[in-house]
């Protein structure tokens, strides 16, 4: 089965002949139910506009998290727990977490809204995105965009190239499996200085919670071959940069998205939860005219 991104970069639906069972809420027109998996810096941020009603009909009835949390607004459950009755899950918890509730809330029919695209790219996964199911992936554009143009590109004779650059604060990029030299080279950069260049696989395995961009390019492109990601720490940028350059048969294409980054997690940018917010719109009886 083909990917098609659309409109939130991959909406995967089960295997060929099943069919998703619909969203559980009671009543007809009932918006979904929705879990949230992780309440960190970003799953803070997609609870707390759920219960303002930022997306019309949607529910927050629990959140999922590994640690207790401090008077949630909802009820904590496990992941079994919040399965039997939500519709949706919502992850924010990290490509690990993502590798784990995968398989359990899509076989039960639940769709997943994924913020950590990296995960999608893990071997566990390889060849079996479009196996799963009945349950729907849908994953969100984050903090990049364009993806919708270059998926659309793609599709009509595919692209030649694609480069992804995407600078950040050296602090941001400091990695656990860096040694001490490189760990001191990335974080005592006095200019901007290149910290890696490779495949999109690689760069997610190595940045996961930084290049979360680079899976979603690789997967809207639906072509890893002809993705490159660089990866930059620059002192001076308070911004978080990234910048696309693709090109084939249809055309040459340049993004630049300038992200603030999130105040809690330097590694992310502020606008992350709203992205997720806006494609878990899109499951729900009244979508945006443009998502």
């Amino acid at each position: 089965m083909t990917h098609t991104p659309a409109d939130d970069l991959a909406g995967i639906p089960g295997p060929a002949g099943s069919a998703h069972p619909g969203p559980r809420a009671g009543g007809p027109g009932a918006g979904p139910r929705v879990a949230v998996l992780g309440y960190g810096a970003i799953g803070r941020v997609v609870a707390r506009e759920l219960l303002a009603g930022a997306v019309h009909g949607a529910t927050l009835v629990c959140v999922v998290n590994r640690s207790p949390v401090p008077d949630p607004p909802v009820p904590q459950l496990s992941l079994t727990e919040a399965i039997e009755i939500a519709d949706v899950v919502v992850e924010c918890a990290g490509s690990a977490a993502l590798l784990e509730a995968i398989q359990p809330v899509l076989s039960a029919g639940l769709d997943l809204v994924v913020s950590s695209v990296a995960g999608l790219l893990h071997p566990r996964l390889a060849g079996r995105l479009d196996t799963l199911g009945p349950g729907r992936l849908r994953c969100t554009h984050g903090a990049l965009g364009g993806l919708d143009l270059l998926a659309s590109a793609a599709a009509v004779g595919g692209l030649d190239r694609a480069v992804l650059r995407t600078t950040k604060k050296p602090i941001a990029l400091i990695q656990p499996w860096m040694d001490e030299q490189e760990a001191r080279r990335v974080r005592g950069a006095g200019e901007d200085v290149l910290v890696f260049a490779g495949p999109p696989a690689e760069a997610a395995r190595l940045f996961p919670q930084s290049l979360n961009v680079a899976a979603a390019l690789s997967l809207a492109v639906g072509d890893p071959d002809v993705v490159r990601v660089e990866l930059h720490a620059d002192p001076a940028a308070d911004l978080t940069t990234h910048r696309i350059e693709a090109s084939g048969p249809q055309g040459s294409y340049v993004f630049e998205v300038q992200n603030r980054p999130s105040p809690d997690n330097p590694r992310t940018s502020a606008v992350v939860p709203y992205s997720i917010l806006r494609t878990l719109s899109g499951l729900t009886a009244r979508p945006p005219l443009i998502a």
